[in-house]
């Protein structure tokens, strides 16, 4: 069976990578297949905007979700759609009888297996970070208190006026998401965030968050 780029993927591990993002990293390949991730030593990371797309790639052996977003832009909104997305859907799941979660996978495209786990834990089987958009501490702190087990962040710290400074910031506002008081503190002085880009001026072809989607 053909897959997406796959040989990228296997010279990232060969080189020693700590994780690939499938998702965004690797260059598109197939529109038709995505990697057999349990084919590999490296672990996965993989974007979802819905639970369907999140268990769809554990089940191909993802060892990590993240939200989608639109990385570059300093733009949250789409992260947080598929955060609050995932989170309710879950608790669909959770609250939805033994006998249902069959059909709740054939809705879903999902193994009934991984269904029946998210109903019974509660939450998904692999962590969930968020990512795309996350700009300022306040970002991380809205995407932790929405449920992420935690943040990638790229651009909105390298591309902001002062990188080291917003870095420490929006990791203090990761780990206390929830003491606004310190949040405000370390925002302090930070200089500009990077330029934020409004989506609705991204053309289909620089969007990214529909990549990837079977």
């Amino acid at each position: 069976m053909p897959h997406r780029h796959i040989a990228e993927a296997r010279i990232l591990e060969a080189i020693g990578v700590d994780y690939i993002d499938e998702s965004e990293v690797l260059t598109p390949a197939d529109n038709n297949y995505h990697i057999d991730k349990n084919d590999f030593k490296v672990p996965f990371v993989c974007g979802c905007r819905d639970l369907g797309e999140a268990l769809r790639r554990v089940g191909e052996g993802s060892s990590m979700l993240r939200t989608k977003g639109e990385p570059g832009t300093g733009n949250i909104i789409e992260a947080v759609r598929h955060m609050q997305k995932v989170n309710e859907q879950i608790r669909q799941v959770t609250s939805a009888k033994p006998e249902h979660l069959m059909a709740i996978a054939r809705d879903l495209r999902a193994t009934y297996e991984l269904v029946k786990q998210v109903h019974d834990l509660g939450k998904l089987p692999v962590v969930n970070f968020a990512a795309g958009g996350v700009s300022t501490p306040a970002d991380a702190a809205l995407m932790m208190n929405l449920g992420a087990d935690g943040i990638f962040v790229g651009s909105g710290i390298f591309k902001s006026e002062n990188p080291a400074k917003f870095a420490k910031a929006i990791v203090t506002a990761t780990a206390h998401p929830t003491d606004y008081s310190l949040i405000a503190e370390v925002s302090k002085n930070l200089g500009n965030p990077m330029k934020g880009i409004e989506l609705s001026t991204l053309t289909e072809d620089q969007k990214m968050a529909p990549r990837g989607v079977e």
